[in-house]
């Protein structure tokens, strides 16, 4: 495959799903992003989980930003695989938290860590594809 060729989709998918996964991409983006925001302007509910956590207000900046970089990286068609991925491993960490550090049930992360999960294995083939241009030194983000 050529840098200029447009990675396909597979054919078995039909109309619906391809919407379904569409909207779920979306309401995943803007969950993050709004999360991400949250933490950065110090929404005083996020500063007093991360006081909670423990590991200092740095972490709730550092947390925010990749939870932004995340829900945008969803919204872009061609690294929306890769930015899934990245999420899906805060999402790990997040389960992990709640349930070791703070005490708190792992429902939410892991509701969003499927969601993620559904988003990564969607976009794969886009993912495969980045990482193959990455290879040959050919990166066209579209």
């Amino acid at each position: 495959m050529t840098g200029n060729e447009a990675v396909s989709r597979p054919a078995s998918r039909g109309r619906l799903a391809t919407r379904v996964l569409l909207v779920v991409r979306i309401v995943v983006g803007l969950d993050f992003i709004i999360g991400g925001v949250t933490k950065l302007f110090g929404i005083p509910v996020m500063v007093n989980l991360f006081d909670r956590i423990g590991a200092g207000q740095w972490f709730r900046y550092l947390v925010g930003f990749l939870e932004l970089a995340g829900g945008i990286g969803v919204l872009i068609p061609a690294l929306s695989g890769l930015a899934a991925f990245g999420l899906a491993a805060l999402l790990i960490s997040a389960t992990f938290t709640n349930v070791v550090v703070i005490d708190d049930p792992p429902w939410v992360p892991l509701f969003w860590l499927v969601a993620v999960a559904v988003v990564a294995r969607d976009r794969w083939f886009t993912t495969k594809a980045l990482f193959a241009r990455f290879g040959r030194g050919q990166v066209d983000v579209r």
